[in-house]
């Protein structure tokens, strides 16, 4: 006979134990990396954190211009307030939709307080508190009438605090807040010593960064960490166990709300000026985007996050050349990593070529204007595609006809099957590829299509993760 299987361990939960068995890793040597980075213990992250820190803290003294520090100025604005919400979202899960709203109040009450507006002019180790307290005290007021509502409901309530937000700076009857001419002239950052270059903003924000992510990885790993997920995993579990769910979550709401009015008040110091457009939702969705691009309830998940979409979309979705770059370079990527087998690709991108080729002799044999313009992606991807990609000289009409040509083609595209969706392909990324270098790629319209390529590649890398970059997604086993 066997030896019999041993059963339960009193006192254990195997569940727990099991935990690294329902893990999922990277593929190679990315999951031994992971592996062996679990093994290091909790400073392996303090140990990245000063690592990382020091990495930004020298990248001023490598000599890169002035818009390279304001995009790194940018992107830790941005860093700060994907932590912050991370507190709620992450952590808490609470959908919290009038987010800006707290860093508005952070931006306008230190544009109040230390400007000319009602003559205060205080120094920042004043104010910065002051509008701190006063976020926190907001989202006490948000979390009280909301500590029963969750999911959707939170979220439509949460909506109207961003609304009110931006109707009562608009519409300031007494003219504190300046209305829609905003408040102008506000004073640097001069508590200890005055700042007055973006480098100097630069430095304070990446202190208050690395500070803000070390206080909340020791509130990650304390009680009241382990309370805000347990609220976020099961709040009926978490009451059950005598976790106080509303006091939890309206811990939540103030600290979320007190990194966001930190952050706020060294933007409007560093803009020295506010005005309502500074906190409309566009800025919330980008908080949003790098929250989950970088992975929800990680800390460095929502500063990578910050990173990787400020620099695309600041830094290289401005520059025509980067975007064409970017733009092709997804589209490849996309068609190596989905189409299979091997020789259905080549049959896609051979096709897609000699159709360019084609079409682009035919136009210009037939009408030499429709081709007078030429692409307006900059680089060697200029060069490659100027006898392959129809462009007039004046290309807006064009652009328009192909981008709506485009939309069908798409629609068209994921409503076949089997080989009638490869032969649609081909014709697709032609026409993507006319709409592209005819409009989407033109100075009146680089707004607009920054927003389509970010979104496109937040929904490429959701695809591929869906916990994103740093999240953690497990998986159960049957047992």
């Amino acid at each position: 006979m066997g030896e019999p299987s041993a059963g339960p361990a009193v006192g254990a939960d195997e569940w727990v134990a099991r935990q690294a068995g329902r893990r999922e890793y990277l593929p190679s040597w990315l999951g031994a990396a992971q592996r062996a980075d679990e093994r290091l213990g909790p400073w392996s992250w303090w140990a990245k954190l000063a690592f990382v820190g020091l990495v930004a803290l020298s990248l001023p003294l490598l000599g890169i211009g002035p818009f390279q520090i304001q995009v790194g100025i940018d992107t830790l604005v941005l860093a700060m307030l994907a932590v912050g919400l991370n507190i709620c979202v992450g952590w808490t899960g609470l959908l919290d939709l009038g987010y800006i709203a707290f860093f508005g109040v952070g931006a306008y009450g230190f544009a109040v307080l230390s400007s000319s507006q009602i003559n205060l002019h205080w120094a920042d180790y004043f104010s910065m508190p002051v509008v701190m307290i006063a976020a926190a005290l907001l989202g006490l007021l948000v979390g009280l009438p909301t500590r029963r509502l969750i999911g959707d409901y939170l979220a439509v309530v949460t909506l109207f605090l961003g609304q009110i937000f931006g109707d009562v700076v608009l519409n300031d009857a007494r003219g504190v807040l300046g209305g829609t001419n905003g408040i102008v002239g506000i004073d640097p950052v001069h508590g200890i010593g005055t700042i007055g270059s973006n480098e100097g903003y630069y430095y304070l924000l990446l202190f208050l960064l690395i500070a803000t992510m070390a206080v909340l990885r020791l509130l990650e790993t304390s009680r009241t960490g382990r309370a805000w997920r347990a609220v976020r995993e099961d709040p009926l579990a978490a009451d059950s166990m005598t976790i106080p769910v509303t006091r939890v979550r309206i811990m939540a709401f103030m600290f979320g709300a007190m990194v966001a009015a930190l952050t706020g008040s060294i933007y409007a110091s560093q803009q020295i000026s506010v005005f309502p457009g500074n906190f409309d939702i566009s800025v919330l969705i980008l908080v949003y985007a790098a929250l989950i691009l970088g992975g929800t309830g990680s800390i460095a998940g929502a500063v990578t996050g910050a990173l990787v979409l400020n620099i695309v979309y600041d830094g290289l979705l401005r520059n025509p050349t980067y975007s064409g770059y970017i733009f092709y370079g997804l589209i490849v990527l996309t068609l190596v990593v989905k189409l299979r087998p091997w020789r259905r690709l080549a049959a896609v991108l051979g096709a897609t070529a000699v159709l360019g080729v084609i079409a682009h002799a035919a136009v210009g044999a037939v009408w030499p204007a429709a081709v007078a313009g030429g692409p307006q992606s900059g680089g060697w991807i200029a060069s490659v595609i100027r006898d392959w990609v129809i462009v007039p000289s004046s290309p807006q009409t064009l652009g328009r006809f192909a981008f709506v040509l485009l939309v069908c083609l798409v629609i068209g595209l994921v409503q076949a099957k089997g080989w009638w969706r490869t032969a649609l392909l081909v014709p697709t990324l032609y026409v993507a590829s006319i709409a592209w270098e005819a409009i989407l790629i033109s100075p009146s319209e680089v707004a607009v299509t920054r927003n389509i390529m970010l979104g496109v590649i937040v929904i490429v890398i959701m695809i591929s993760r869906p916990q994103g970059i740093f999240g953690a997604r497990r998986v159960e086993t049957a047992t």
